[in-house]
């Protein structure tokens, strides 16, 4: 292991060459601005997803990320013109895509220096764990690690997953002093405030729990920790803000989950100040690789499941697209299809999936329950997947329905205004 700067990291790498990083709160800053700083890249290929910041890398010429989770970062940057691709694939799988890729460069953020030198993975284990022992095990390939103080030192459950790297590992140490990006959640509002009293009724006592960032798990989780009741688990590919007030309030015990007993399990965390804060050193949330964390069946293992996602539009056939807009990429698949269908394996299992029932569009309410998905839709969740829909106007179960009780029952928790011309689509469906 040699200890240098951040430039001399990056002067390590070639005018030609692979690199892969991992999603977001792995991502090592400083690494990435002196990456930023040289211009004589001839064809770069950067394997990313979610960017918490627009790097200055991006935009040079010669470079090319292939993203698999688009947020604002790469929106904007592919918006400016710049070479950003989307790579399908949930989260699960991009373990799999990262060792094709075998790229010559990796590259993370970890926490400072523990026992033994050893480096924990901090907020992020997701899909590069393995990858990244991979490449500290390989003379050809080069292993750049950032360390931070800033970085909360988080655990896993060892000796299979120790979520952290030892010092022999490593080719390139950078010291920095860069912070974690924070991600607050949604300010509330009437809409999510009733999407989220609606779902509660889904939740019961000793429910295991999967939740995502935003204004309605925000919501939802706020009613939880109020509420009388809890004794919950959490199996989360996202750890946030939210779940931690959850435990804060002493509404999660781990205890009746049937697997991962005593632990939140969770793959990556985002959120405030607080929330990194408050990780340092916990014993009681465990970070795991994506394809344990993620893999349905280990899902379905969990007692009383219920899974939260949003969506960005339903079809009256139940199909969900949740990751695109009229075609075009807007965020990424993650573990959305992982955590409908893991849920879905056992009998007091629920997975819900919530949005408002409209969205402004050139000033113009349209309606996100429609009758069919509009030619060049693509399709994240199938309909034979889906257990309920919620809306400010209510919830609609379509597990067990035919297509005519689905159509019925969504069009219910439509927004009044659509719901006489999502009723002449009902009426086609039964022909």
């Amino acid at each position: 292991m040699k200890i240098c700067s951040a430039v001399e990291a990056a002067a390590r790498m070639k005018p030609i060459d692979t690199l892969a990083l991992p999603l977001g709160p792995g991502i090592p800053s400083a690494f990435l601005d002196a990456l930023g700083e040289r211009d004589d890249w001839r064809e770069l290929t950067v394997f990313a997803a979610l960017l918490t910041h627009p790097y200055r890398l991006f935009t040079r010429p010669g470079v090319r990320l292939l993203s698999g989770f688009f947020g604002p970062v790469e929106r904007a940057l592919r918006a400016a013109g710049h070479d950003v691709r989307f790579v399908p694939g949930d989260f699960r799988r991009f373990a799999k895509i990262a060792h094709g890729l075998a790229p010559r460069v990796m590259a993370t953020s970890v926490a400072a220096a523990g026992e033994g030198g050893r480096m924990s993975l901090s907020l992020h284990a997701g899909a590069m764990v393995a990858e990244l022992h991979r490449c500290g095990a390989d003379p050809e390939r080069l292993l750049v690690v950032e360390a931070s103080p800033r970085f909360p030192r988080t655990l896993g459950l060892p000796p299979e997953h120790p979520h952290a790297l030892e010092p022999g590992e490593i080719d390139l140490l950078v010291h920095s002093d860069c912070a974690p990006r924070e991600l607050p959640d949604e300010a509330p509002n009437e809409v999510t405030a009733a999407i989220a009293e609606h779902a509660l009724r889904f939740i019961p006592d000793a429910a295991t729990l999967q939740t995502g960032i935003g204004g309605i798990p925000s919501q939802l989780v706020a009613r939880l920790a109020a509420r009388p009741g809890g004794d919950y688990g959490v199996h989360s590919e996202m750890f946030t803000t939210g779940l931690m007030q959850l435990h804060q309030a002493g509404k999660v015990s781990n205890r009746r989950k049937g697997i991962f007993e005593g632990f939140s399990v969770v793959t990556f965390a985002m959120g405030t100040r607080e929330l990194y804060d408050w990780l340092e050193g916990r014993d009681d949330v465990r970070f795991l690789p994506v394809d344990v964390v993620n893999d349905p069946t280990t899902i379905g293992r969990n007692q009383r499941m219920i899974s939260l996602n949003g969506a960005l539009e339903v079809d009256l056939h139940g199909q969900v697209v949740a990751d695109t807009i009229h075609g075009a990429q807007y965020s990424g698949i993650g573990g959305h299809e992982d955590f409908v269908s893991g849920a879905a394996l056992g009998d007091d299992d629920r997975s819900l999936l919530c949005l408002p029932s409209t969205s402004l569009v050139d000033s113009r309410r349209v309606s996100r329950i429609v009758r069919m998905l509009a030619p060049g839709s693509i399709v994240t969740t199938p309909r034979h997947q889906v257990d309920v829909i919620v809306t400010e106007f209510g919830a609609a179960e379509l597990g067990g329905c035919t297509v005519e009780e689905r159509a019925a029952r969504l069009t219910a928790i439509a927004h009044p205004d659509f719901r006489d011309e999502l009723a002449g689509g009902r009426e086609a469906l039964s022909r």
